[in-house]
C-alpha cells in the first residue's frame, strides 16, 4: 500500500510517499516544489519525479493521496475528502485563510487530476475532539458558541506523533497503541498501570503546547484559530479582545487591516523589530539588542505558562517533549524554558542539551523527576498511517 501525503501551500507543493506494504513503514520519496504558480503543472511535475525514481508506474499504485487539513465546519477526524467535506473547510476560511483556501483549491486539482484515487484529510482539530468540553470552551454567549467560536486546537498530527512516540521511548506500549488507535476507537484500547502525562511542546515558525493524559490530548494552546496562543514567527499569539477595536479606533485603520498587522507584523516579528526568524533573533540579542532580547523573553515566559499551566491539568509530568524547528535545534530556548524549574523536578543536562540538534535523545539529568526529551516530529508519517487506517476500516 502506497500513500501519497501532499503539503500545500499557498505558493508550494511538498510530498513524501510511504509504502506500508509487508507490515513495514517505508519512506520512499520526498521532494517539493517553491514559489509555484502553475498548480496542475506542480502534480504533474510531482507524478513525473515519482515515477522516473521508480517509485510508482502511475498514479494508478497510489492507495490514497492524504493531506493535512486544518479545520472544517462540523467535521473532524481522518475523512475522505469530497465535496461536502470541502464546502464545510470553505466555512471556515476565515478562521485559517493562510491554510484553507490553498487546500481546497489543490484538492480539487488533485481530485481531476486521479479521479480514481481517494483523497484523504487528517483535520489538524482531530487530536482535540476527545478533550474535556471545559478545557476546549470560551466564556462566550451561546449564539457566539453556535458560529464555532470555540478552543479547536491545532498541530495535531504533531502532537499524535509526540504522544506515539514519547509513550515508546518510556517504556509504555499499551499507552503508545492508545494513542495510535485513537481516531479508530476514540482512546478506549485499555491501558494498565501508572497514567502516562506527557507536556508536548510543538515550537517552531508556528508553536503550540498540548497536554497527553494516557495518550490522548487534554487541550491545546491553539484556540479557534492558528492566531492563538504563543507568539508565532509573524503572528500575534494570545490577545486581549479589546485590543483589536481599540486598535481599528485609534489608528484609523480598518479591520482588515488589523488582522493583516496581527497576522503579518506581530509575534517574533513584531516584538524583535528584527526578523520572523528565531536564528536572526537570536543572532541580534547576542549583539545586544533590547529588543530582540525581550521577544525571546516573551517567547520563553509564554512556554513556560503554558507548560505550568498542563502541569497543574495533569497533576505533574512524567515528560516533557520539545518538538518541531525550534523545539529541535534551539539548545539555548530549552534550556530558557527548563530554568530554575528544581522543585517541580525538572532538571536539565546542559551537556547533553547542548549536544542535541534535530534528532532524538533525553537531555534532562538523571537526577531529574521529569524527562526532557526531543523528539523530532513526523506529521505526514501520521497522514500516511491514519489514511492507512481508514482504508483498511473501509475494507
Amino acid at each position: 500500500m502506497k500513500i501519497l501525503v501532499a503539503n500545500i501551500g499557498s505558493t508550494s507543493l511538498k510530498w513524501r510517499l510511504f509504502d506500508f506494504s509487508d507490515g513495514t513503514e517505508k519512506l520512499l520519496h520526498k521532494g517539493g516544489f517553491e514559489r509555484v504558480t502553475d498548480y496542475p503543472k506542480a502534480i504533474e511535475d510531482c507524478l513525473g519525479q515519482l515515477r522516473d525514481a521508480g517509485v510508482i508506474a502511475s498514479e494508478r499504485d497510489l492507495a490514497a493521496v492524504g493531506f493535512k487539513t486544518v479545520i472544517a465546519k462540523d467535521v473532524t477526524g481522518c475523512v475522505r475528502l469530497d465535496e461536502r467535506v470541502l464546502g464545510a473547510m470553505e466555512a471556515y476560511n476565515g478562521l485559517a485563510p493562510a491554510h484553507n483556501p490553498p487546500y481546497i483549491t489543490g484538492i480539487r486539482l488533485f481530485a481531476k487530476r486521479m479521479p480514481g484515487v481517494p483523497l484523504i484529510g487528517l483535520f489538524e482539530t482531530a487530536f482535540y475532539q476527545f478533550a474535556p468540553e471545559a478545557m476546549m470552551r470560551y466564556a462566550v454567549p451561546e449564539t457566539w458558541l453556535n458560529l464555532g467560536i470555540r478552543r479547536w486546537g491545532f498541530h495535531g498530527a504533531s502532537h499524535k506523533f509526540i504522544a506515539e512516540r514519547s509513550a515508546e521511548l518510556l517504556g509504555r506500549k499499551d499507552i503508545a497503541r492508545r494513542a495510535a488507535n485513537l481516531y479508530v476507537d476514540g482512546g478506549k484500547s485499555p491501558v494498565g498501570g501508572a497514567p502516562l502525562r506527557v507536556i508536548s511542546c510543538h515550537l517552531g515558525g508556528s508553536s503550540s503546547i498540548t497536554g497527553i493524559f494516557n495518550g490522548v490530548a487534554i487541550g491545546n494552546s491553539l484556540g479557534m484559530s492558528p492566531q492563538s496562543g504563543l507568539p508565532h514567527n509573524n503572528r500575534v499569539g494570545d490577545l486581549d479582545a479589546e485590543a483589536l477595536p481599540y486598535a481599528v479606533k485609534t489608528l484609523g485603520i480598518s479591520v482588515e487591516e488589523a488582522q493583516r498587522q496581527l497576522a503579518k507584523e506581530g509575534g517574533l516579528k513584531g516584538l524583535s523589530g528584527v526578523s520572523n526568524d528565531i536564528r536572526d533573533i537570536q543572532e541580534a540579542a547576542t549583539k545586544g539588542n533590547e529588543k530582540a532580547k525581550l521577544a525571546l523573553e516573551v517567547f520563553v515566559s509564554e512556554a513556560r505558562r503554558w507548560i505550568g499551566g498542563y502541569f497543574f491539568q495533569l497533576n505533574e509530568a512524567d515528560a516533557i517533549v520539545f518538538t518541531a524547528g525550534i523545539g529541535e535545534n534551539r539548545a539555548e530556548l530549552r534550556a530558557a524554558i527548563c530554568a530554575n524549574l528544581d522543585q517541580l523536578g525538572i532538571v536539565l543536562d546542559p551537556a547533553k542539551n547542548a549536544a542535541l540538534r534535530a534528532t532524538e535523545g533525553v537531555i534532562s539529568a538523571d537526577s531529574s523527576r521529569v524527562k526532557v526529551l526531543v523528539i523530532p516530529t513526523n506529521e505526514e508519517l501520521v497522514v500516511a498511517r491514519e489514511s492507512k487506517r481508514l482504508l483498511e476500516s473501509r475494507n
